[in-house]
């Protein structure tokens, strides 16, 4: 078992990853205080829950500790207020209090969920994440949780940090192809804004990446989980640094929100938005191997890079006004200046967004 922490004083917590983990949860729940005293909320998605729920149910029990669950939808549509009202009213009816523990059993849209709820439910109680996807390794560690809006993803949230990250490897064998690949895309993320010799290591490893080979993708959710850990410890409430994680995120989110987040996934849709940022750093002066790296490591790993031709410059560009990162006129994005190091800029006219978005329609 591999093991990191997020150093963040009385809030910090373990990030624990490992094959066949989830048999030593109601340990590791002990070394965190948790005790089988403590009610337990699992919250799962529809198609999370026929492989794992009753495993953790189970070894929960045998532990001795009293855990229900609330299942969800699987999809982003599950991130709302809708939801997190239902997710309540299982509380209140199975009797948690300040003292209980909520544990997101699934991929980022439960994790974000649960987290939220956990944030809101009688002002803050623990919960615990246990990712079942290769993207949730970037969403589970960091506390940010929330739900969205129609008109902008994670518009409403919260800073919650976890009491420990348990991810147990042994889940990712029932993700479908697709959602590996889009799983890749922040794994690739951490190494363009933080190790160069990390990008070369995922287009080395590309072929073991896709298959799971279990050496292959324990070291690259470390290396990840590792980035995202060095960097919120540094930066929680994102103030500075901690922005660098959006590489690609504001033109990937205006992508969902056009798309109702039906049809592109999240890991799809930054995939796209971190091509656009690569061919904004070339806009802007800097050297032109950043966009033909960043898009080659993608696409060895079959990540989309080019915007479907449906989708309209204008919607996407309306999307991005409503997102978080727009102040002032003007946007703030955050710019590859080489492989493994980005700067956060405030100065970005919209206009150059505007011809960038153009561009990634005539991507080859």
């Amino acid at each position: 078992m591999r093991r990191l922490n997020v150093d963040l004083g009385e809030r910090s917590y373990p990030i624990l990853i490992g094959h066949g983990i989830m048999g030593q949860l109601p340990s590791l729940l002990a070394e965190r205080g948790i005790k089988p005293v403590h009610k337990l909320l699992v919250i799962t998605d529809d198609q999370v829950a026929k492989h794992h729920l009753q495993p953790v149910l189970s070894v929960l029990s045998d532990a001795g500790y009293t855990a229900v669950s609330h299942i969800v939808a699987a999809g982003e549509e599950s991130k709302s207020l809708e939801q997190l009202d239902n997710i309540v009213t299982t509380a209140l009816e199975a009797g948690l209090d300040r003292n209980s523990v909520i544990i997101a059993l699934g991929g980022g849209v439960v994790g974000d969920l649960a987290g939220f709820a956990a944030a809101c439910y009688m002002r803050g109680i623990r919960f615990v994440q246990m990712p079942t996807t290769v993207l949730a390794h970037d969403s589970s560690v960091g506390g940010k949780t929330g739900v969205n809006h129609r008109l902008a993803k994670n518009i409403i949230g919260a800073f919650h940090q976890p009491e420990l990250v348990c991810y147990d490897t042994a889940t990712l064998s029932t993700l479908s192809e697709r959602d590996i690949r889009a799983g890749l895309s922040e794994v690739i993320k951490h190494g363009l804004i933080w190790d160069a010799s990390f990008v070369d290591w995922c287009e080395d490893h590309a072929e073991e990446l896709l298959a799971l080979e279990p050496e292959a993708i324990a070291h690259a959710l470390y290396i990840g989980c590792q980035v995202k850990a060095q960097v919120v410890s540094q930066d929680e409430r994102e103030n500075g640094l901690r922005a660098i994680l959006n590489l690609g995120h504001t033109i990937g989110h205006a992508l969902e929100a056009v798309a109702g987040y039906k049809e592109l996934q999240h890991g799809e849709a930054i995939s796209i938005g971190m091509v656009g940022a690569a061919r904004l750093a070339v806009r802007l002066g800097y050297d032109p191997e950043i966009y033909t790296r960043t898009k080659r490591v993608l696409q060895k790993v079959g990540l989309p890079v080019r915007l479907p031709e449906h989708y309209d410059p204008e919607q996407i560009m309306e999307a991005m006004m409503h997102d978080k990162k727009f102040k002032d006129g003007k946007m703030v994005f955050i710019v590859p200046v080489a492989i493994g190091k980005v700067e956060i800029r405030n100065d970005i006219e919209a206009a150059w967004i505007r011809a960038i978005i153009d561009e990634l329609k005539q991507e080859a």
